[in-house]
Order: structure tokens, then sequence, then C-alpha cells
């Protein structure tokens, strides 16, 4: 969330970031609704003061016989009385106005964010591991698994189309990627943490699903909405909160199941499991001073490149484009893992520092140390550590073999029993 007093300072600079994400100059709109809303406040404090000092003039003018006067107050605090509630309410419409205007603005990109409009200008960072030759030609996922156990029928049958039933040997991995990735981050010093799935509107508000991405969400019945990414139920976990600095940086992990309507993404990946509406993920968080969160962001990022590396799957580390980020992120690193299936990079985690964006949604501050009275803004960082379904996918096709059996990774053996292969039933 944006504070209109930091714009008011120094609008061409809010609008020259905007400009890097593609979206039109708004300080002269934002400034001019502030300057209306504070125009009608003050005249209702003016109004205000004088009901009250004209109230008490009453009584005044009663004891010294000043029947006109005290007949000419008394229509006065009447008019004032009549007036102030509209002003009131003409305030706090104008408030929430401003509130809404500035909650639909995404943030704004840090300095060190290169310029783009889309994913063709995100920039390469690193590249690990080389991607197998195969002596045979590797298939899709979608093609080979369903012999392994990755059902889309029965799922369609049951709850349409983005969904998947996982059996046997497969589910058992699904089942395996998951607690290896928890131990990993464990390791990592991530505190392992079992998160509500059902959140109401202002948490996701506090971490940038709510207004604008509403028609991305699953909701309930009695108004509350399944979690996205556990990224909302971990980052509120400070909402409301002044917290002291020694106890900076928190660091939390959890794998939850999670639930994404994505409206806006009908014809994207359709096939497998890329883009399904439920599936787990690891997720990462982090809250921190700000002189913490550049180093806790590549923090973040080293611990879900570890999992990648120890599954040895090749991938590639990139910086997003201002025009690429998502709303609540300042600066995202995105990782893309090797698919020989597509013969090509894709997707898999997403780590994104969100500096002080979430923080004045959520109203989380901390106390300097040394400090008794000023509190500043966290920062919140996030990004998956990583996604399973898409690890899933990344792990079946890159150690497929050629009579449709998959290799287990090694790090993954003791996670399945001992099993080290799966095979066609």
């Amino acid at each position: 969330m944006h504070d209109i007093r930091l714009i008011r300072d120094d609008p061409h600079a809010f609008d020259a970031a905007l400009a890097r994400r593609g979206i039109e100059p708004r300080s002269a709109e934002l400034l001019a609704l502030d300057e209306k809303r504070r125009a009608v406040t003050t005249e209702a404090q003016v109004a205000q003061a004088r009901r009250n000092e004209a109230s008490k003039a009453i009584g005044a003018a009663k004891a010294q016989k000043k029947d006109d006067e005290a007949a000419a107050l008394m229509a006065e605090v009447a008019v004032l009385k009549e007036r102030l509630p509209a002003l009131e309410a003409e305030e706090r419409t104008l408030g929430e106005q401003l509130d809404g205007l500035l909650a639909a603005i995404p943030n704004l990109p840090a300095a060190d964010v290169p310029e783009g409009e889309d994913e063709a200008q995100n920039v390469e960072i690193a590249r690990w591991g080389e991607p197998r030759v195969f002596d045979f030609t590797p298939q899709e996922h979608a093609d080979f698994a369903p012999a392994l156990g990755l059902d889309f029928e029965s799922a369609a049958k049951i709850s349409g189309a983005r969904f998947a039933v996982l059996r046997s040997g497969i589910a058992r991995l699904n089942r395996a990627l998951g607690q290896f990735m928890l131990d990993h981050q464990g390791r990592e010093g991530y505190a392992e943490t079992a998160p509500p799935l059902l959140v109401r509107d202002e948490a996701m508000f506090g971490t940038g699903q709510l207004p604008k991405f509403r028609d991305d969400q699953f909701g309930t019945l009695d108004g509350r909405w399944l979690i996205p990414t556990a990224e909302v139920s971990l980052t509120n976990l400070v909402r409301e909160s002044i917290l002291d600095e020694a106890t900076l940086p928190i660091r939390v992990t959890a794998l939850t199941p999670c639930f994404r309507l994505e409206a806006g993404a009908a014809g994207r990946d359709t096939r497998g499991m890329i883009r399904q509406h439920q599936f787990e993920k690891v997720e990462l968080v982090t809250i921190a001073t700000p002189e913490q969160s550049d180093a806790e962001h590549e923090k973040m990022c080293a611990a879900a490149e570890g999992v990648l590396r120890a599954l040895g799957l090749p991938y590639r580390k990139m910086l997003l484009c201002s025009g690429d980020m998502g709303f609540s992120a300042r600066k995202t690193f995105d990782l893309e893992v090797w698919l020989p299936g597509q013969n090509t990079y894709r997707e898999i985690s997403s780590i994104s520092n969100c500096g002080d964006f979430q923080a004045r949604r959520m109203a989380a501050r901390y106390r300097p140390a040394g400090e008794s009275k000023g509190t500043r803004f966290v920062h919140t960082l996030n990004g998956s550590g990583l996604a399973v379904g898409r690890t899933l996918v990344a792990v079946l096709e890159n150690y497929q073999q050629a009579d449709g059996s998959v290799r287990i990774p090694e790090i993954l053996i003791p996670y399945m029993g001992g099993r080290t292969e799966l095979r066609p039933a």
C-alpha cells in the first residue's frame, strides 16, 4: 500500500516509477482527491471547534440575559450540528475512494530492476547443471506419467479440469518431494509452520491478493478464502504487530495445499500438471528490517536453488523486468527448471522482496533497538521452496527412461522407503 504523504513529497518520482510498471501517471488524480479530502477534514474540524465554542457561549449569554445573542448562537449550533455528519460522511467517502485507488496500485520496482514490458525482457543471472542428453526422444509427463499413476480422467469426473489424482508410486514420490523440501528448508533456517488454509479478507488484502485479484481466488460461503499460497497465512502472522528488532529476521516455511482459480489464465498449460487449480507448495517467508532484506532475498533464493541442486535438476536464475513482476514485489528472482519434454525452461519458483509494501497493508512494524517510541515498517519476502507439483513434473521428465520407467533421484530414495524407480503398471 502506498503512502499518499510520500507521493505528495515527490509526485514526479512516483509517476516515473509507475511508468516502469507500464502504468500511466496517477499522482495528479491521487493528490487532487487527497487535497479534497484534507479540505473537508479541515472544514469539519473548524466546524466542530466552532460548535464547541458556540455551545459554551450560549450559557454565558443566557447568564447575562442576552437572549438575542443566545438565540443566534443556538441557531448557529443547530446548523453546525446538522452540517457535521454530512462533512464526516464526505470525509469518510473520500478517504475510502483514495484508499481504494492506492490499494490497486502495484509496488514500485527497485532501482536495480531491469526495464521491460514482459518476460522477454527478463535477464538471466546464472545457470546451473547441464540438460541431460537422451538416447531417445523424451516425452512430456502428461504422455507417459499416466502409466505410472497420474490420473487426470478420474479427477475430471470428480472436480473438472485442472485437477489430478496421484496413485501408488507417483503419489509416494509427490509426498517424498514435499517432505524433502521441508527438511531442506529447515536446515536452511526456516522454521516449519502449519498455518490455516482459510483466511479472511484482511489477510488477503495484506499480501495483495485483494482487491485486485479477487476473480483469481476461491471463496467460501462464509466469506473466507482458500489460500492461493501459504505466503498469505505466513506473512500475516505479523499483521498489526510491533516487533522487537532483536527478533528479526523471522524465517518460516510451510507445506500446504494451494488453490487458484486463475480466471485470467484460460488456455495456458491446460495439459498436465503445470497449472492446476489445486497444488502443493513449500513456501518460504521472511520478515526483516530494511537493512536485512536484500541479503535475505539472496538467502531465500539460494535456499530454493539448493532443492534443485540436490535433486540434480538443471535450472536458470532470472531477474524479472519491471513489467513482469507480481503485484506486491519490488524485486523478483525466478528459478526456471529444465523440462526436456518441452525442451525449455519453465518457472518453478518465484522469490520476491516486497519491501514495506505488504507491511503497510498489514500494519506490521518493528521498534529499532534502543528506541522506546519510534517504529518502522518491516520488510517482507516470500518465495517457493519449491512448488511440489512442478518439481514432480521436472523429476518425471528429467529422470524418465526409454521403457517408460522413472529413476528416483538419489536424495529421495530414503523418502521413498528405499525404492529406486517407478515402473509402468
